[in-house]
């Protein structure tokens, strides 16, 4: 079936059409959206179509395999011909006087589209989703894989689309759409602080070695002397008992004052004299401890005790 001999058959209109861009017609302002020019013919047949509003075509460059999808705003172009945004040419690679394929479809509505400036200048405008917004009334649809062109305060930017959702092409006519930015093609992160290498595993147990451990403090580990030169009566216990790893001499005498036994072993002290080593009465339970700390101690060797040698008198 033929239409007034244009060549239009079939039940859906497809036709291929001789592509220029608008500015062979004077009209430059149709840059800065998706609608195209077609011929009067193409309204004719299109009104004995039950196709949906906004009509929305198909353009299909076959010798490059690539498709795009735009609105179209008026029929007033010759017979076998029509005009198009220059960015839409460069995105489909047609030259002028190239051959496109028209095709009439239906887009589902957008809910999601995903962008992606060139430059990152774009992003440095005061408000670019509201420039955005403005810019996105005079389109009909978008398509993943396509570049867009926004004009605003006489400077171009390109922007990709990303993504679309629900489909590889929408609609965005009257519809409510999310609209989420990647980072620009030329955006750069900022390098990080360079990280000291680690020290590795010889170095760090080479200065584990160096430090030394801290010596432990052990009270009253000095010799006894009197003021007149003459040997004390009393022999200050060995080092070893005085210097137990526990410190159970200076434990036992914070018990004993605790608890009140002083009276015990009183007796025994000469007065104003302080004997080391001496403990209360030791239960049961604290003998076995005792004998248990004592029988490891007595494997060891023998320690150096001060003053366990034979007494004499000066007298002779």
């Amino acid at each position: 079936m033929f239409f007034q001999g244009y060549g239009y058959h079939g039940h859906t209109f497809e036709q291929t059409y001789v592509c220029y861009p608008v500015s062979f017609i004077d009209k430059p302002h149709l840059e800065s959206g998706d609608k195209i020019i077609m011929p009067p013919s193409a309204l004719d047949r299109l009104a004995t179509l039950h196709i949906d509003y906004p009509m929305l075509f198909e353009l299909r460059n076959s010798a490059a395999e690539r498709i795009s999808h735009c609105g179209v705003l008026e029929f007033i172009a010759e017979e076998g011909m029509i005009y198009m945004p220059y960015w839409m040419m460069e995105n489909m690679l047609l030259q002028e006087g190239d051959t496109v394929k028209v095709k009439n479809v239906t887009l589902p509505k957008g809910s999601y589209v995903k962008l992606q400036p060139h430059t990152k200048d774009f992003l440095d405008i005061s408000n670019p989703k509201a420039i955005l917004e403005t810019a996105l009334r005079s389109f009909s649809c978008l398509t993943t894989g396509d570049s867009i062109m926004v004009a605003y305060n006489n400077k171009k930017y390109y922007i990709d689309i990303v993504e679309t959702k629900p489909a590889s092409a929408i609609s965005i006519i009257e519809t409510d759409c999310e609209v989420d930015f990647a980072p620009p093609l030329d955006y750069k992160e900022p390098e990080k602080p360079a990280v000291s290498a680690p020290l590795s595993k010889a170095h760090a147990e080479a200065q584990e070695d160096v430090v030394e451990p801290e010596a432990k403090f052990n009270p009253f580990t000095g010799t006894g002397r009197r003021l007149d030169g003459k040997q004390p009566q009393h022999q200050p216990p060995s080092i070893a008992s005085s210097t137990t790893k526990d410190d159970r001499p200076i434990e036992a005498i914070s018990r004993k004052h605790s608890t009140g036994s002083t009276s015990e072993t009183s007796s025994h002290k000469p007065a104003g004299k302080l004997v080391f080593g001496s403990n209360p009465t030791p239960t049961d339970k604290q003998k076995d401890a005792a004998k248990e700390k004592e029988e490891p101690a007595k494997k060891e060797e023998p320690k150096f005790q001060a003053f366990t040698g034979k007494k004499y008198s000066l007298r002779g």
